[in-house]
């Protein structure tokens, strides 16, 4: 796809969305450059599912931009599971004021997205090669993030267990979820509360693709009120087997 058919395809998603305060010049150049190295790449190596372009832009980048509202000013951000780099990259793209380090246990995929991000120019993009649920042992690690972010990497009652315990006292955890958010809040929603966190926002809202097209979606954002207890997280297999 041409550069200013790009623009326009971008600009009408956005400004559908309600996301009209992202559409600049230096954004829509960066997104597309960014489409331009994930499809090349995504030929070598599964990025992504999705290569057509007039649904990328809705489905990566419209999807990751509906949370931005939620992650405050100069946040240190955590993204778990950043995959092929969703959130990671839109966020830093749109929001250069935010830090935020994208994790996930696959190295070359965490490979890519530091590559990308060093490509796009995004000097407050950092990337770690681990598992969450050892790495929150790390120091500097445990409770020491504003915000927490998670998308399409596992149900929520096992999820909430894997980002509270790097949330400071005071940060938020915000998680992008489909039609089924509602049903996966109900079944976390005590383990929420035994890891710190207190549900303040459960959002059903529309991610709307084009020609009237429609996905739903949930956005859910708990508050860490209290500290973490010690003994969370579990290794993954006991959370998995028997999540909070």
């Amino acid at each position: 796809m041409e550069f200013l058919q790009f623009k326009s395809l971008f600009t009408e998603i956005f400004k559908s969305n309600m996301l009209e305060s992202y559409i600049t010049d230096e954004n829509i150049e960066k997104f597309y450059v960014l489409t331009r190295l994930m499809l090349e790449k995504n030929a070598v190596m599964n990025i992504t599912a999705i290569r057509d372009v007039e649904k990328i832009i809705p489905l990566h980048y419209a999807d990751c931009a509906l949370i931005t509202p939620y992650i405050s000013h100069s946040s240190k951000v955590m993204d778990v599971g950043c995959g092929g780099g969703f959130p990671t990259l839109p966020l830093a793209i749109i929001r250069p004021d935010i830090t935020i380090v994208g994790i996930d246990s696959t190295e070359k995929k965490v490979k890519y997205v530091a590559d990308t991000a060093k490509s796009l120019g995004l000097s407050n993009v950092s990337t770690i090669s681990a598992r969450a649920e050892e790495l929150v042992h790390m120091p500097n690690m445990r409770e020491s993030f504003d915000a927490v972010t998670s998308r399409a990497v596992a149900r929520l009652n096992i999820l909430n267990e894997l980002c509270m315990p790097f949330l400071k006292v005071g940060g938020q955890f915000i998680v992008m979820k489909g039609a089924a958010g509602q049903e996966e809040l109900q079944e976390a929603h005590n383990g929420i509360k035994m890891l710190g966190g207190q549900v303040i926002l459960n959002q059903n809202t529309d991610l709307i693709l084009r020609e009237a097209e429609t996905e739903k979606r949930v956005i859910i954002v708990a508050d860490k009120i209290a500290q973490t207890p010690k003994q969370y997280p579990r290794q993954f297999g006991q959370i998995k087997k028997k999540p909070l």
